[in-house]
C-alpha cells in the first residue's frame, strides 16, 4: 500500500515539474525603443499582435516594450517583427537580440538610402533628423513625417548612420 501511494505521489509530482516546465514563459524588455506618441505605442501593440504566443506592454516615457511571449523563439518572432515595422531596442540579452540586417559597410559614403524606419509623425521625423545630423559628416537628409525611406548625405560612415539610428530606436535597412 505505502509502496502504491509513494509511486502515485511520484508520478503525481513529476507531472507538475512536466507541467511547470511546458508553461515556462519568456520575458524581454526591449530598451530605448522609439515611442514618442500613442501612434508609436499602438504601432508597436498593432505588429505584436500578429506575432503568434506573444503579449507585451509599452512604456512611453521609459522608451520600453515588454515581450512576455510562450518561448525564446516566440520572442525571437515578436523581436523580429518589430525590427520589421522600423522599431529597434537593445533587450541586453545576446541570444534574444534585435539582428543587425541593415545591410551598412563601414566606411565612408556620400549618399546611403535607408528604408523600413517607424516614422508616424512629425516627432518621430524631427528625432530622425535630429539624430542623423549628430552622425559626423552628415550635411542633409530628405526625412519627411510618415514617410518610412529617406536619403542621407555628406560623407560620413555607413555603419555609424545606422548605429545612432538603431540606438535612437529605429531600424532601418539599406535600400539597394
Amino acid at each position: 500500500m505505502n509502496l502504491a501511494r509513494t509511486m502515485l505521489f511520484s508520478s503525481l509530482c513529476s507531472l507538475l515539474i512536466l507541467t511547470s516546465a511546458a508553461q515556462a514563459e519568456t520575458k524581454v524588455e526591449l530598451k530605448g525603443v522609439h515611442l514618442c506618441c500613442p501612434a508609436c505605442a499602438k504601432g508597436v501593440g498593432d505588429i505584436l499582435k500578429t506575432v503568434e504566443a506573444v503579449k507585451a506592454t509599452c512604456d512611453t516615457k521609459k522608451k520600453t516594450v515588454t515581450i512576455t511571449a510562450a518561448d525564446d523563439k516566440a520572442a525571437q518572432r515578436a523581436l523580429d517583427a518589430l525590427a520589421a515595422g522600423g522599431f529597434h531596442g537593445d533587450t541586453g540579452n545576446t541570444d534574444l537580440a534585435m539582428k543587425d540586417d541593415s545591410g551598412a559597410q563601414q566606411g565612408k559614403v556620400k549618399s546611403l538610402t535607408l528604408t523600413g524606419a517607424h516614422n508616424c509623425c512629425g516627432a518621430c521625423c524631427k528625432a530622425i533628423k535630429s539624430t542623423v545630423k549628430k552622425v559626423e559628416g552628415v550635411s542633409d537628409d530628405t526625412a519627411k513625417p510618415k514617410a518610412n525611406t529617406f536619403t542621407v548625405s555628406g560623407d560620413f560612415d555607413a555603419a555609424e548612420l545606422v548605429k545612432a539610428l538603431n540606438a535612437a530606436g529605429f531600424h532601418v535597412q539599406v535600400k539597394e
